[in-house]
């Protein structure tokens, strides 16, 4: 017992130490009842009773039963029974003549499992009358101000004793009662699970009979542990700087703040100051260095959040590599020398240019940062640079030597070049530079570098001198058309240019002729046109080019292609279609003439769309219902007249999104993680959907943030699946098709189920008389997120066989008959909307067909580790006994 009390772990490195959160180390214990025969209580019928329990001392909680005369008969709490979890004690409200008998008080500790018994006390009436009716006198009630942190569940007491028996009911004062409330043995308990700050308020309980009825009321506060809404972050601050950490939390009541160093208290001096959760270090040195944490608590429990403060404090550094640079720009170029050391606090920075400080000007600036940058370069600014970094640790430099060369040009020519197939060319291109640096010749076709090695011998790269590289092309074919460029290279600077190469392929015409006509050309077209002449032994040059043609303006011939429609709004008729080309628009001002009638009508309505680049246009009619079929054609025009149509389609006016929210919408829990969510369309609904959408979200979250899956089809029902156990949804339901989403349905609600105990049923005791095997076990107490106890499952079957027979019942005991002779296992489970629980463990039972074991060979068995459950069980068989 001397290790009992708060523990906290301090944790160190060498960047200094943190401190857990407290930790209560208690030992649970249940001692004995005391040996005192209890005296008989006798009462007259009718008239109510409270019999004491007087626990022995324990730790922690404990959980009361009763038992009546001999076990396995427990008493069943209802309205006019009741054992408080409070005080222990049985309440009889209205004692009758089958009460008379004899009262065990059963306590069991909640970690220790151990159990011990109360000496019976005998229950007798008195032989004086029958007491008559009298109002309610509430004997046990919850205290006056209930405490509950948020998110725990909240049980209060209320039973009061009377004839005739007095019935309970509940209210939240000033408030309706939270919808998740639920009363528990006959309305004694109103319990409030997942309990919140709006649940808080006055309670009353009140009960009543036909004699009169009495109140109470209490105030249930509800407290939050602190949880933190900003925490700290690892920080670097240089030597001098100022350090301001803030940590937030929120709770109930309203956080604290403390801090701590190194595991150690940090209190107020002259540079440190802490002010509601704001911490403030002025000028930081390095021995402000460390592990630092913020403390936020209440009556109700601390949080702990830590950073680390680290401080930078070193002499200005550069990387080996910057210590020495050459750099080469050309004249008129910007350049940026950088100058970054690694340093803290931040150094001053200067520049020297030779042995002389650099000064500044509109072209010579030092950036915020250090770095030097010259505007427009000149020879001027040749010369060998120094930068120096300087705080109060130490200094450090560098040096970069910056010549300024002749800028590049460059010369590549022909400028424009149109070749016939199977002709070849040479590309020259030139470099004028500055005569100390070297010159590297790139090509390219359509910005690709050109790979020599795999065109075919078509090109071949050609270096006549230092300062040039001609690029020859080869038996020119279609595919070698294109933008040719030429990239010059220098360790300054990098210069480009290209030329565009044409291939044609000529048509042959007899060497007598001197004119020819081009047919079949485009209306409204610019064209060139060359010459080429050929013989037997090759081709010549072609002519120069033209001057440039353009074809007359004609009508257009090639209405729009794939005339179709799109979907729209309500009301809207939408026609689509694919532009026509520039190429065959035949002249200028060309546009589009849409064409509509309502199917089977007689008389076009025509549209002028006067851009050729148009695509769609919109008919918007409030008359038009949706999908109305309409005959549909676009035909096109320019300046010479109107073209052609296209061929008529039928498209349909839009049907619109749908109108109106889904009807009769429903959700069901079918289990822990699955509801069922069924709804009908509104037939009063325009536009048809083409399925549903479903949107479902926790209560405790926005709906923003709902979750959503679709149906297609006319589907009326959804199974939502993959749900948390135990959490409320709430639920909408939304029509759509191609125009858009409907309204939503108003939102409905359904909890998943909770999940099956997971207590198994304890302490199974039977006793077998030949074939008859009587059980006792204890009862399954469900946890606050876990389904309630609807009753017990026994399962038996002969072993080695898989198929079990089972017995149900709403009690803690049952009667199993063994017909066969064999070996039986049984097992005991709880029974719960949500499901079986957990399997006790299971006992083997022999047969004895046709055999009779007498009562005084019948054998207790108990499947028990606990020596409190024997003093248990031997109290049981013998209830006059004092253990």
């Amino acid at each position: 017992m001397k290790d009992s009390g708060q523990y906290q772990c301090l944790t160190t490195n060498i960047l200094g130490s943190i401190l857990s959160r407290e930790a209560v180390l208690q030992f649970a214990y249940l001692g004995n009842f005391s040996g005192r025969t209890r005296s008989a209580v006798s009462v007259r019928e009718g008239q109510g009773v409270v019999l004491m329990c007087s626990p022995p001392l324990h730790s922690p909680e404990i959980i009361y039963s009763w038992v009546f005369n001999e076990f396995p008969s427990f008493v069943s709490e209802d309205s006019r029974r009741f054992i408080s979890q409070e005080t222990g004690n049985l309440y009889i409200s209205k004692v009758q003549t089958s009460d008379v008998g004899s009262y065990i008080c059963l306590v069991k500790n909640t970690v220790t499992n151990a159990r011990v018994l109360s000496p019976p006390t005998p229950l007798t009436l008195r032989n004086d009358g029958v007491m008559g009716e009298y109002e309610p006198k509430i004997e046990v009630h919850f205290p006056y101000t209930v405490t509950a942190a948020r998110g725990s569940t909240v049980k209060m007491e209320c039973f009061a004793l009377g004839n005739p028996v007095p019935t309970i009911s509940w209210r939240k004062v000033n408030g309706h009662n939270p919808s998740k409330a639920r009363l528990r043995k006959s309305q004694a308990v109103l319990e409030i699970p997942n309990v919140q700050l709006e649940d808080a308020g006055m309670y009353e309980c009140k009960a009543e009979n036909s004699r009169g009825r009495n109140v109470f009321r209490g105030q249930l506060q509800v407290y939050t542990y602190p949880h933190w809404v900003e925490k700290l972050n690892d920080t670097q601050l240089d030597s001098g700087d100022q350090l301001r950490w803030e940590c937030k939390a929120t709770g109930k009541p309203r956080p604290t703040y403390r801090w701590l160093k190194n595991g150690v208290p940090l209190w107020p001096q002259s540079r440190i100051e802490t002010v509601n959760g704001v911490l403030m270090i002025h000028s930081v040195n390095l021995s402000d260095a460390g592990m630092y944490q913020c403390l936020a608590e209440n009556k109700y429990g601390t949080i702990y959040a830590s950073a680390e403060l680290k401080i930078l404090a070193s002499a200005p550094s550069f990387p080996l590599n910057q210590m020495r640079k050459t750099i080469i720009i050309t004249k008129g170029q910007e350049i940026v020398i950088e100058c970054k050391p690694q340093a803290s606090p931040k150094p001053t920075i200067t520049w020297k240019k030779g042995d002389k400080p650099l000064r500044e000007s509109k072209r010579i600036t030092i950036l915020p940062h250090g770095s030097l940058r010259i505007l427009n370069a000149s020879k001027s600014d040749e010369g060998r640079y120094l930068c120096q970094g300087v705080n109060i640790f130490g200094s450090a430099e560098i040096i970069a030597s910056l010549s300024v060369k002749e800028p590049t040009r460059i010369e590549l020519t022909p400028k424009k070049i149109e070749l016939t197939v199977g002709e070849s060319i040479v590309l020259s291109c030139k470099a004028i530079h500055d005569s100390t640096l070297d010159v590297t010749f790139y090509w390219t076709l359509n910005g690709q570098p050109i790979d020599f090695e795999k065109e075919g011998g078509h090109f071949e790269s050609i270096k006549a001198q230092a300062s040039s590289a001609d690029l020859m092309i080869r038996n020119i074919l279609l595919m070698h058309a294109g933008r040719y460029g030429c990239r010059v290279q220098t360790a300054a600077d990098t210069v480009s240019d290209e030329t565009e190469l044409l291939v044609r392929v000529p048509d042959v015409i007899s060497g007598d002729m001197e004119s020819a006509m081009a047919v079949e050309l485009n209306p409204w077209v610019e064209y060139e046109f060359r010459v080429v002449a050929t013989n037997k032994i090759g081709t010549g040059d072609p002519s120069a080019p033209s001057r440039v043609i353009r074809t007359n303006e004609a009508v257009p011939k090639t209405p729009p292609a794939n005339v179709s429609g799109r979907s729209g709004r309500r009301h809207e008729l939408v026609i689509a279609w694919e532009p026509v080309s520039e190429e065959f628009q035949n002249g200028e001002g060309f546009g589009y003439i849409v064409a509509f009638r309502p199917n089977g009508t007689r008389g076009w309505k025509e549209k002028m769309v006067t851009s050729s680049d148009a695509s769609k246009f919109i008919y918007r009619d409030e008359s038009v219902p949706p999908l109305t079929p309409f005959e549909v054609k676009v035909g096109v025009y320019n300046n010479k007249g109107d073209g052609p149509f296209s061929p008529i389609v039928v498209i349909c006016s839009a049907e619109g999104e749908p109108t109106a929210a889904p009807i009769d919408v429903k959700a069901t829990s079918l289990s822990v993680s699955e509801i069922l969510v069924a709804w009908k369309h509104n037939k009063e609904s325009l536009g048809r959907p083409e399925g549903f959408e479903v949107g479902y979200w926790k209560d405790m979250e926005q709906e923003e943030a709902a979750e959503k899956v679709k149906t297609e089809g006319n589907d009326s029902s959804i199974l939502l699946t993959g749900l948390e156990g135990n959490t409320l949804y709430h639920l909408t339901v939304r029509a759509y098709n191609a125009a858009g989403y409907g309204p939503p349905s108003t939102a409905v609600r359904a909890a998943t189920k909770k999940s099956p105990p997971s207590q198994a049923p304890s302490n199974i005791m039977w006793i077998q008389d030949g074939s008859h095997v009587s059980l006792g076990w204890e009862p399954v107490r469900p946890l606050a997120n876990e389904s309630d106890v609807m009753g017990y499952k026994v399962l038996f079957r002969q072993e080695g066989q898989s198929n079990s027979q089972v017995i149900e019942t709403q009690k803690t005991s049952a009667v199993v008959l063994l017909p066969d002779v064999g070996v039986y296992i049984i097992e005991v489970c709880a029974v719960s909307e949500g499901g079986d629980g957990t399997a006790s463990p299971q006992i083997r039972v022999p047969s004895f067909s046709g055999g009779k074991v007498t009562s005084a060979q019948s054998t207790l068995h108990v499947l028990s580790t606990s020596s409190s459950s024997v003093t248990l069980l031997l109290a049981l068989m013998f209830p006059s006994a004092s253990w």
